[in-house]
């Protein structure tokens, strides 16, 4: 083999694939650690299901990544593969010549990216040039394969005239949405030679025929791997992203090969729009067998802010059973621990939390989220700004609690303006802020979990920065509700289904009703649901103090 192969092949300090930027937020490189932490997943596994083989000592395993971007996990299979076939194939660049035209495949997400991790994998952005450290390919691609894709647009009712490509006038749409990925008419139908994001795995209706395509023979992989494009700009309607990794999930899923691992949000555990069918379908796939969950998505990923963490899972199509799941908080980790995954509609990230919840569920109560709003209580958008601020309301005004950045402000607005929930408007009510804390900001791994709410009287509204909890009878009432969320206990409840830092209906689903005639205290809740010690002391540990604030005056 020639010099410079082997110094391709040799370590390096530091690594290249470490100090580049991501593409973005949705584009997430992997850091080979992280790689190497979910091979050595992948060879364990491997081992348990072939009377302990070393699947890197094996010519004929095939790997696929079918969104790869830096190429690090195709080159760190590649590593793996020349040392674990050395006495095979003592020869080291027929050794490389076989890993890299036999057994290690890939398919980029973005021309950039093929071109990025053929010169991570082939040391060349050309598998069939000088510099590659392969001699066998024919052609510039070699085994990572890319060709651009357009997204199939439909839905759309604004169209304008235009021209085909031999000129002939015709009518489009130009507001419609992918039947596939749901992105934007809009934002991603462009001009020839622009990226369009339209990811070949999740742009076709059968991935075999894919695979055809790439590579030319219908390839049945042993291994899938991979870190997939996380969002969707435009794909939640105007400028809201959509998650689209779970379509990533189920085509790879589809291939059908011995296992599959990959990295992902794990927002899709408790939220996240549109997930709730994937995550019923996931949680119940007996054949995920290892889970680890990261609460802050920092912990892997040091430069990229990812609201609710980031987790990464094993498939293993041929073992069924319970999934081991482990869970980093703060430094902490938590497990692993053998765990059915469809005990609850939300995947409860630690297992800590197990014993605390059935005790509170055993008492079968009626859920808080009963009396808890959706969305846009009274159909005010955040940005509503028709009211007079600081105004007394009159008699045909109702008094507006609203939010300018992050001051509370109040105001008088317009009764009539009011069409949602208008037999809230005259009652008393408690007002629970949308937003809550992030537990990415939460480094001490403590956390408020809620903002504080406001006690709202009669004749009195709010927009979309809250939600309202009603109706109640009384203020005293209201000061009881208030006091019960200032709890660490009702605060631990709702984190257990609370993904990121905004806080919905369906978030208080765990939270048992209780009477509103007194202040209701932890030891009071402590007491009632018979939690242990070392329950109690989990939810001190986890939960800061919150004081009641008992004002209506929205100050």
């Amino acid at each position: 083999m020639t010099e410079r192969s082997m110094l391709a092949l040799r370590g390096r300090n530091p690594d290249v694939l470490t100090c580049i930027a991501n593409l973005s937020n949705d584009e997430v490189f992997t850091p080979p650690e992280l790689a190497n932490q979910m091979l050595d997943g992948i060879a364990a596994a491997w081992a348990v299901n072939h009377d302990g083989d070393n699947i890197w000592a094996d010519k004929t395993v095939t790997f696929l990544d079918p969104f790869t971007k830096s190429g690090v996990f195709l080159r760190e299979i590649t590593k793996r593969l020349v040392d674990g076939l050395a006495s095979q194939m003592p020869d080291l660049q027929r050794r490389v010549d076989h890993i890299l035209t036999k057994q290690v495949f890939g398919m980029a997400i973005t021309e950039l990216t093929a071109l990025l991790a053929r010169r991570s994998v082939y040391c060349s952005k050309w598998a069939d040039r000088e510099h590659s450290i392969c001699t066998k390919f024919s052609s510039d691609d070699g085994n990572i394969w890319f060709e651009p894709r357009q997204h199939t647009w439909v839905g759309g009712t604004e169209t304008v005239e235009t021209a085909d490509a031999d000129g002939n006038p015709v009518t489009v749409t130009v507001d419609g949405r992918c039947s596939y990925c749901g992105a934007s008419q809009k934002t991603l139908d462009r001009e020839e030679g622009r990226e369009t994001h339209a990811y070949a795995l999740i742009h076709i209706d059968n991935p075999r025929q894919l695979i055809r395509e790439a590579f030319g023979e219908d390839m049945q992989f042993d291994v899938i791997i991979g870190n997939p494009p996380y969002q969707m700009t435009g794909g939640g309607g105007g400028s809201n992203d959509s998650p689209i990794y779970q379509f990533f999930i189920k085509q790879a899923m589809n291939l059908d090969s011995r296992f599959l691992s990959m990295v992902i949000p794990s927002r899709w555990m408790a939220g996240g729009r549109g997930l709730g069918e994937f995550r019923q379908e996931f949680l119940g796939d007996r054949r995920i067998r290892t889970l680890v969950d990261y609460e802050n998505a920092k912990d892997v990923f040091p430069t990229v802010g990812i609201g609710g963490g980031i987790c990464y899972f094993l498939w293993n199509r041929d073992t069924p059973g319970q999934c081991e799941c482990t869970y980093h908080r703060n430094g902490e980790i938590i497990g692993p621990v053998a765990r059915d995954l469809d005990e609850f509609d939300v995947f409860v990230r630690d297992s800590r939390a197990l014993s605390i919840l059935r005790k509170v569920l055993a008492f079968h109560e009626r859920p808080l989220s009963g009396i808890v709003s959706g969305d846009t209580p009274f159909g005010l958008a955040t940005n509503f700004k028709d009211y007079k601020k600081d105004a007394i309301p009159r008699v045909d005004e109702v008094l507006l609690y609203a939010n300018e950045g992050t001051r509370r402000v109040r105001g008088a607005v317009a009764r009539d303006r009011i069409t949602k929930n208008t037999h809230l408007i005259d009652t008393w009510k408690l007002l629970l802020p949308k937003t809550g804390s992030g537990r990415e900001r939460e480094r001490s791994g403590v956390d408020l979990v809620l903002g504080p709410s406001i006690v709202a009287e009669p004749e009195s509204v709010c927009t979309q920065t809250y939600l309202v909890a009603g109706p109640l009878v009384s203020q005293s009432e209201a000061e009881s509700l208030e006091s019960y969320l200032c709890t660490k206990f009702v605060r631990y409840l709702v984190s257990l289904r609370k993904p990121a830092q905004d806080v919905f209906k369906g978030m208080y689903a765990w939270v048992p009703m209780q009477l509103w005639d007194r202040p209701w205290s932890d030891h009071d809740l402590y007491t009632k649901y018979g939690l242990s010690s070392d329950e109690i002391e989990s939810i001190e540990s986890l939960i800061r103090p919150m004081l009641q604030s008992n004002q209506g005056n929205g100050d």
